[in-house]
């Protein structure tokens, strides 16, 4: 027997992006971000409006592979860049009840966060590597220190 889910990939709900259509489009604005670069200069790179890529960003428009190729040049990633980190899930979906969930799993997901982009951009701008590793340092002993609260 076939597993069909595992051949076929998820259909678009009527007026919702596909799963796989927004987790390609997050992972262009993850790079594009991280590099500081505007929608309006990557754009202009690969002849597109801003408001193109805003689409493709959000998983509205579906990026062909050529263009997907060229943002991989732009972007200075290898194309499987855009499809890192997905979850299995979302390659098998078949239901509108999972879209919904993959769609809400994205907009929570804490690594495509503007504060999360704007944070690791505002480490890596820092020089000193022994600044950057204190800093990394206190990060981590203030992370811990809110998962396990002093007993009083």
């Amino acid at each position: 027997m076939v597993d069909t889910a595992a051949t076929n990939p998820p259909r678009r709900v009527a007026g919702k992006p596909n799963p796989i259509d927004i987790h390609v489009g997050s992972r262009v604005r993850l790079r594009r971000t991280l590099l500081g670069m505007s929608q309006e200069r990557l754009a202009d790179a690969v002849g597109l409006t801003f408001q193109q890529i805003q689409k493709y960003e959000r998983g509205t428009n579906r990026i062909g592979s050529s263009r997907l190729f060229q943002f991989s040049q732009v972007l200075d990633v290898p194309v499987s860049f855009f499809f890192d980190g997905m979850p299995i899930e979302t390659g098998a979906l078949r239901s509108d009840a999972n879209a919904q969930t993959t769609t809400d799993q994205f907009d929570q997901d804490q690594f495509t966060r503007r504060e999360t982009l704007e944070l690791v951009r505002a480490y890596y701008r820092i020089r000193d590597t022994r600044i950057r590793a204190r800093v990394f340092d206190l990060v981590k002993a203030v992370a811990a220190g809110e998962t396990n609260p002093p007993e009083g």
